[in-house]
């Protein structure tokens, strides 16, 4: 990086959640529970898809590393949010920033990469189930995942050093409770156009096309459903599609609402509470939607809490 280039700020001061000093305690308790629910209740998945057989399968496969992908999402930004709650220490060096800002994107990249891979094997699985074992391999599966990290480091890294060559003067506040890339561009003193494109640009790329081919999927698995004749099969359909249709809505929805069609009213503490959901809500009832909406994962569970018990006893 050149001289020119470097930033004269060494930290950055994160303001936090818009919430009132005397709310600090009721609302660490909550963001710690949410918090540590995220990090058990997905730890639990990846578990229960280690240790049952039967959910050795593609989907479950895909599901892991969504567990794997949640926690690591919230843990980029929630423990920083609550440390700093608790201490009102609220800066954060530049390279931790900066560090900060580029595994928001990959987990964020990552996160949306996995849920349409889960799609494309829901597409499979329903439209052509005489070829999802031949279709959906465990190199297909391996690649898809392993293109995801490669697809979404790459976009992470693009916008790090896109940012990292940024220069920053005099204010170095973000209204932020973390170093969002949107909040970091409007504190540079340099010309952000690159980044501006850059952001639209990467934003089709790892958002809204994952997303259109997640709507063409499910618009195929809808026909496919209509032509079923029974009522059974129509119901076993929508029960393998109900969950992850849930995390696609939760997902997404707040994604868009928040970066793609922001509202001309919308304000800064609007924003934050979208961040929240996305960042510290969704990843923590992913979970829940998977384990009380899924049999499988149900049986696992009750499976896992039997042998527990027979141990104990």
């Amino acid at each position: 990086m050149r001289p020119e280039n470097q930033s004269n700020v060494s930290k950055f001061l994160l303001l936090g959640l818009p919430i009132q000093p005397e709310q600090q305690d009721i609302f660490f308790v909550l963001f710690l529970v949410m918090y540590l629910t995220t990090v058990l209740g997905n730890l639990l998945i990846i578990l229960l898809i280690r240790l049952d057989s039967r959910l050795h399968t593609p989907m479950y496969f895909f599901l892991s590393h969504l567990a794997f992908t949640d926690i690591s999402f919230s843990s980029v930004t929630v423990p920083k949010m609550l440390m700093n709650m608790q201490t009102q220490h609220l800066s954060i060096t530049y390279k931790g920033c900066i560090s900060q800002a580029y595994f928001f994107i990959f987990f964020a990249d990552l996160d949306s990469f996995l849920i349409t891979s889960m799609a494309y094997d829901r597409y499979v699985a329903i439209c052509h189930p005489l070829h999802y074992t031949s279709t959906m391999s465990p190199s297909l599966c391996a690649m898809l995942v392993s293109v995801s990290w490669v697809i979404a480091s790459a976009c992470a890294l693009l916008h790090t050093l896109l940012l990292a060559s940024l220069s920053f003067c005099a204010d170095h506040i973000v209204p932020h409770f973390f170093c969002d890339l949107g909040a970091l561009l409007k504190l540079s003193c340099s010309d952000t156009s690159l980044n501006q494109l850059v952001i639209f640009t990467a934003g089709l790329a790892a958002i809204m096309l994952p997303f259109l081919c997640i709507l063409i999927s499910y618009c195929y698995i809808g026909f496919t459903i209509l032509r079923v004749p029974s009522t059974k099969g129509i119901c076993k359909a929508l029960s393998t599609c109900g969950s992850h249709l849930s995390v696609v809505t939760l997902y997404y929805g707040t994604i868009i609402g928040l970066y793609f069609l922001p509202s001309p009213s919308s304000t800064n503490e609007n924003n934050i509470i979208a961040s929240v959901m996305y960042t510290v809500v969704t990843p923590m009832l992913n979970p829940f939607i998977y384990t009380l909406r899924n049999k499988d994962m149900k049986g696992a569970l009750r499976k896992l809490l039997s042998k527990k018990t027979y141990s104990f006893n």
